[in-house]
């Protein structure tokens, strides 16, 4: 008998989460359902991934000239159009790698939070990759529409490309995981929404793993130095 009521509760507590996660989910759109389990299961994945220490490693460093300017470097707009990053001087940049099937892909909606509330003084750049698990297998036109009726995105998006230590990896990761084109840094992205932030005169400054949250106080610190 307690086999049972045992199996009763867990029915209706599973019942409860299935509401939950389309409760979540009431305004999502173009969304798997894998997609809409990860987005209301994102605050407890934050909690367990620091509690057991994952994705939550950080740095940052004084000022170090590059031995090439992040202002040489330019980026593909998903659309193909050329973005030339000697556009960005004067203002701090966030790049990250994103993807549209993490447990991370939440962080759109805090990235462009951070976004609107920054950008006369902050550029954040999307980089999605496929690089993690494939979690992001979608063409640059399906990505931009999931982020843009899912989590609102306006900041820019570039090509799908690679972001980890292949022989066609990113120019612009190039720079960054490479301390003698950055000055310091060989940090890699640990995984997808790995953080790296250039301060307004084209030095890498900051790293912040994925399980930093955009809006967490060290990275708005970083960003108000």
């Amino acid at each position: 008998m307690r086999i049972k009521r045992f199996g009763i509760f867990f029915f209706f507590l599973f019942l409860a989460f299935l509401g939950y996660v389309e409760l979540v989910n009431k305004n999502s759109k173009k969304m798997n359902y894998r997609q809409k389990l990860m987005k209301a299961v994102y605050p407890a994945w934050m909690f367990f991934t620091k509690l057991v220490g994952k994705n939550v490693e950080t740095a940052s460093h004084e000022k170090t000239t590059p031995s090439i300017s992040f202002y040489s470097l330019s980026g593909t707009l998903n659309n193909g159009q050329t973005y030339d990053f000697s556009q960005l001087k004067g203002k701090k940049v966030m790049i990250v790698n994103t993807a549209s099937n993490c447990g991370y892909t939440n962080q759109y909606a805090a990235l462009q939070e951070l976004h609107e509330k920054y950008k006369d003084k902050l550029v954040i750049l999307g980089f999605p990759a496929n690089d993690f698990k494939e979690q992001e297998q979608k063409s640059d036109e399906e990505i931009a529409t999931f982020c843009k009726v899912n989590f609102g995105v306006t900041f820019p998006l570039m090509k799908k490309s690679v972001v980890v230590k292949e022989p066609n990896q990113n120019p612009v990761y190039q720079w960054l995981t490479d301390s003698t084109k950055n000055g310091w840094n060989q940090k890699m992205p640990s995984w997808n929404f790995s953080k790296y932030l250039v301060d307004e005169e084209g030095y890498l400054v900051n790293y912040f793993d994925p399980s930093i949250s955009p809006l967490k106080q060290e990275v708005l610190d970083a960003v108000n130095k």
